[in-house]
């Protein structure tokens, strides 16, 4: 019987409880699930470097216990990071009706770049839909309390992070 090998593609700066809902149920789905963080994203504001994310990335799916759930890292398509590691099929959250058109052009390029390779668009439990990195930081450097919006693991490098601004 074929392993479904699944990617799930993010930035995670930080990773929210909203990721580690996807993360969880998508470990539940596919056989195996490789969570690669984007390297470079021109397009954010990245407060943790890539060695960082993907070290509290790490920990978060270590306390998790899934051990059909890897991290890793990349630059690049996430295409030819797909074909790598021999995964057919992308994960993506969507939160709102805002994510919408941005994912569906995404997984319509992914498409046509190589059709065997299908998108899952997974919605989080409502709680989170709301949910986005960049809130968060925005919270959080503003003095908020984002405690019940990501992981311990994750508050816990913030928190470092705060200090030495």
């Amino acid at each position: 019987m074929k392993k479904i090998i699944a990617v799930y593609p993010g930035t995670f700066d930080p990773i929210t409880k909203g990721h580690v809902d996807i993360i969880k149920r998508a470990s539940n789905i596919f056989d195996r699930l490789i969570i690669p963080l984007v390297t470079v994203n021109v397009s954010k504001n990245i407060l943790f470097n890539i060695k960082e994310r993907v070290k509290v990335t790490r920990e978060v799916v270590d306390e998790l216990g899934l051990s059909n759930v890897t991290v890793d890292n990349f630059n690049g398509l996430l295409i030819d990071y797909a074909h790598k590691v021999g995964a057919t099929v992308i994960v993506r959250g969507l939160r709102a009706v805002s994510d919408f058109e941005y994912e569906l052009q995404m997984a319509f390029m992914n498409r046509n770049l190589d059709p065997n390779i299908e998108t899952v668009s997974m919605m989080p439990y409502i709680k989170y839909s709301f949910l986005s990195s960049s809130i968060v930081k925005e919270i959080f450097f503003n003095g908020g309390d984002v405690s019940k919006f990501v992981p311990k693991v994750a508050l816990k490098y913030l928190l470092q992070k705060r200090e030495k601004r």
